[in-house]
């Protein structure tokens, strides 16, 4: 891969409306992902009275993060790409789609 493709951008890029509220679409999505994600699993521990993980347990959380997945993901697509995850942030930035400041700011 050619190292010409990573762009780094300008200062100024911080400042432009866009590029906040491709920001603060991010922020959002994942306060959506750790609330719901996080809350299934208070939950459960309430309703178990702190009892031991089951199955089933396990099935409800691991439904309730892809639901807030598909949903911060749903939410951000169409404003920042929907990354939520650091890793597809990176990788988009290596790929050379965003560049270095917006990538610090998600």
């Amino acid at each position: 891969m050619p190292i010409s493709r990573i762009a780094v951008g300008n200062s100024s890029e911080l400042s432009q409306v866009d590029a906040l509220k491709a920001a603060l679409a991010e922020f959002i999505s994942m306060l959506n992902f750790v609330f719901a994600g996080q809350g299934s699993g208070m939950a459960f521990n309430k309703l178990t009275n702190n009892g031991s993980t089951t199955p089933a347990g396990l099935v409800a959380a691991s439904l309730s993060h892809a639901f807030a997945l598909f949903v911060a993901v749903s939410v951000g697509a169409n404003i920042s790409g929907g990354h939520v995850n650091p890793a597809v942030t990176f990788g988009a930035f290596v790929g050379g789609h965003i560049t270095l400041f917006r990538s610090i700011l998600y």
